[in-house]
């Protein structure tokens, strides 16, 4: 790494998963040919097909073995997975690229993967992962006021501040909710403290000399 140059945290995040681990250790064994029969087969399995088929046909004409193929499959779902993840936006073809170095993969193998991830079938696999992959709305609007509550009924709570909190999801859904200011302070020391750790996280990914 340069002087001076930062690079940017890996789509993967701080920690390389052990299937990707795995599969960029046995690509050796693979040339491009079955390389891209099994990255089909796995393309095809994450727009909802079954690959079952395609894997045994390219294990039956394969000199590798079939454990061996079953783990660079592996790796292969986990990268596409991980990638599909971060909009374009985000995620640099470059950068992919430079992540998929790091790794130490081919570099005629991080073309075809750089193919699947940037390339016209992307929209595809995006509907795909959101039809099989269920996920909770997300917050697309925090509003908050402080209150005093006036109370006849309890002296504990005469006179106590409080957060008022309401939430618009991505359904359309409000939901509203009070925090006594104590735990609104504790809520606030935890995101910051996350943050932190997140940080940290990255620092120590760019930093981390590579072999």
């Amino acid at each position: 790494m340069s002087a001076g140059h930062t690079k940017e945290p890996s789509f993967l995040g701080g920690r390389i998963p052990p299937e990707i681990e795995s599969m960029s250790k046995n690509l050796k064994d693979l040339d491009q040919d079955t390389f891209r029969k099994l990255l089909k087969a796995v393309v095809g399995a994450l727009e909802g097909r079954d690959g079952r088929d395609a894997l045994r046909s390219v294990s039956e004409n394969s000199p590798v073995p079939l454990e061996k193929l079953g783990l660079v499959v592996a790796g292969m779902f986990r990268v596409l997975s991980e990638a599909l993840r971060v909009s374009t936006a985000t995620l640099k073809q470059e950068a992919f690229k430079e992540d998929l170095r790091d790794l130490k993969i081919p570099e005629e193998f991080i073309s075809d993967f750089s193919s699947v991830v940037f390339g016209n079938r992307r929209s595809v696999l995006e509907a795909a992962a959101a039809q099989s992959d269920p996920r909770l709305p997300t917050l697309q609007q925090l509003q908050w006021r402080v209150d005093v509550a006036i109370s006849t009924g309890s002296l504990s709570r005469a006179l106590q501040p409080s957060v008022l909190m309401q939430m618009k999801l991505s359904d359309g859904s409000i939901k509203q909710f009070e925090v006594p200011v104590s735990k609104f302070q504790e809520l606030r020391y935890n995101v910051a403290l996350i943050l932190k750790e997140m940080n940290d996280l990255e620092k120590r990914n760019i930093l981390k000399i590579q072999d």
